[in-house]
């Protein structure tokens, strides 16, 4: 028996029929929209009228976060902003180097166990001008357990003396550019890309493959889904463990878990062809809440922590250049390795320097090896101009930009990284579609909360946190973002045949929410009250989870 569902208004992102009033589900997936008259000839049906005052759209798509914001929170929130947690807490922002101390020296107060070490997230150095956290105020907090607080980018980790001794790093003759010291000789105690963070990481508690098998973070960002009006949701750089395998495929086969994941493994600590071999293994394993084979690659860091990789005339405070988080001789392997087994790849590009690379190299593995849908995307590309989105319209690609990023970092961006003109052409949405671009714009959770309302309200409105409009021209509409977090998201995870949309045959995923999208007006688009989430046909109200 098909089950009939009305509402206010459904926003169906289907150009065929934009707008519903009913919509009709059966087995999980969506018989058809239409009057309830319509919808009758499929056969007998129940009416439900739990969603009448309720606006319907397509379940909304994360396309580049990470399940770890689930488990993060078992550490101390450090961030410039406020957040609120799973369970409803909010934690103020702080504002100074003292005030992150002070935080940590009472989490640290609390700790039962004399040898654990305490970890934070979220920490904006950048906001603290020249004063940059280092191991003596880390030492403040602790001068016999390891302590480390990761920047809110998770590309700098910042840890005190006991770290660095048990990492190996609290060495004289240390030259790494990801490493600076301090006038002692010695390391300063912040750590800038993955590489440098690599040793100190498992020593206070931010090891890859704990925090991927983490089932009760697992289960928390799945409650920050629901919130959020999230039905699929990636994990966009997980190492993928065989426990964590385990561990996501039984938590997502349960009757009541509300998500779509879909994990990609990292190319980190493994050799290419291992990676793409691995993929290939775990492709198969797929079901319809876990969807695995993709892989992710990072190029350069973040703008914001001075590790991304800029064109001439690099950052515009005289920072010195960024960070390569990868030759490009093994960019070029994994493109064309690749795109010789059919594997998609996403990959973190966030400086133009980067972005360039990445296409250079694409192009060369596309001429050995053509894929007629190959759907290569490229994650961040904060930087990209009017030439690069050229380039990718021409080799094929979808991009994700980081729309967030104009509202959390855009005055730092305007007055310290790229200075006032690049600014305004930041995740230069407007300019991408204009190129024909497929596009989808993204929170990358838990760098900035997970909320793709909210990155609608960012992409349409380009505010940043002090009310500047920054970049007014790459403004682009409601209707136009409210597709890039549906179904231009899906597009890039080859989902969009299933989800994306309301419509006969796709998934029954919907965003349940108190007020219209399109009606609302595009400086409100964030205050829109999501009510819950109906999932493969499962509703899930947010005030029950």
């Amino acid at each position: 028996m098909n089950r009939i569902y009305s509402a206010r208004k459904i926003v169906t992102m289907n150009p065929a029929r934009p707008v519903a009033s009913h919509v009709a589900v059966r087995d999980g997936r969506i018989v058809g929209t239409g009057t309830v008259k319509e919808l009758a000839g499929f056969g007998t049906y129940e009416l439900n009228e739990r969603f009448a005052g309720k606006i319907l759209m397509p379940g909304l798509v994360e396309a580049h976060c990470h399940v770890m914001a689930g488990a993060f929170w078992r550490f101390v929130y450090c961030g410039f902003f406020g957040r609120q947690a799973p369970d409803g807490t909010v934690w103020a922002g702080l504002k100074s180097v003292d005030a992150v101390v002070a935080r940590l020296r009472e989490a640290e107060a609390e700790l039962a166990d004399a040898g654990a070490p305490l970890a934070g997230w979220g920490l904006d150095a950048i906001y603290f001008g020249a004063r940059r956290l280092d191991r003596h105020d880390l030492d403040r907090v602790s001068t016999d357990r390891p302590v480390g607080v990761l920047n809110a980018s998770c590309h700098i980790l910042n840890v005190n003396t006991v770290a660095l001794e048990r990492a190996g790093l609290l060495r004289p003759g240390i030259n790494h550019p990801g490493i600076p010291l301090a006038a002692d000789g010695l390391p300063a105690g912040e750590l800038r890309g993955h590489d440098a963070m690599g040793p100190a990481n498992p020593h206070v508690g931010f090891d890859r493959d704990s925090l991927a098998c983490d089932e009760h973070g697992f289960r928390q960002f799945a409650r920050q889904c629901v919130r959020s009006g999230v039905t699929t949701a990636t994990d966009l750089a997980g190492l993928l463990p065989e426990e964590a395998v385990a561990m996501m495929l039984r938590v997502t086969g349960e009757p009541d878990y509300p998500v779509r994941i879909v994990a990609m493994r990292k190319l980190q600590n493994i050799a290419i062809p291992d990676l793409i071999a691995r993929a290939r293994e775990l492709g198969p394993m797929s079901t319809d809440r876990l969807r695995l084979g993709s892989v992710k690659m990072v190029v350069d860091g973040s703008i914001q922590g001075f590790t991304a990789r800029l064109r001439w005339p690099g950052y515009y405070n005289g920072a010195p250049e960024g960070l390569w988080y990868l030759p490009p001789e093994q960019v070029r392997e994994l493109y064309r390795s690749a795109l010789e087994h059919g594997i998609q790849v996403h990959t973190h590009a966030n400086g133009d320097e980067a972005t360039e690379l990445a296409l250079d190299c694409i192009e060369e593995a596309l001429r050995r090896h053509p894929a007629p849908d190959h759907r290569l995307t490229m994650q961040h590309c904060q930087l990209a101009d009017a030439a690069l989105f050229r380039r990718m319209r021409a080799l094929g690609l979808c991009v994700n930009l980081f729309s967030n990023h104009i509202f959390y970092w855009g005055d730092e961006h305007y007055a310290q990284t790229v200075g006032p003109e690049r600014a305004e052409r930041m995740n230069a949405c407007a300019t991408a579609l204009a190129q024909g671009v497929p596009m989808a714009i993204h929170s990358d959770a838990p760098i900035t909360p997970l909320g793709p309302l909210f990155t609608a309200w960012c992409a349409v409105n380009r505010k940043t946190a002090s009310g500047r409009a920054l970049g007014a021209y790459e403004r682009i509409g409601v209707e136009q973002a409210l597709r890039a977090i549906t179904l231009g998201a899906a597009y890039t995870l080859k989902l969009d045949g299933e989800i994306g949309s309301i419509e006969a045959g796709k998934r029954a995923d919907f965003a349940v929410l108190e007020d219209d999208p399109t009606e609302i007006g595009a400086d409100r688009l964030r205050d829109v009250c999501v009510w819950g989430t109906v999932q493969d046909g499962r509703v899930f109200p947010a005030a029950e989870i």
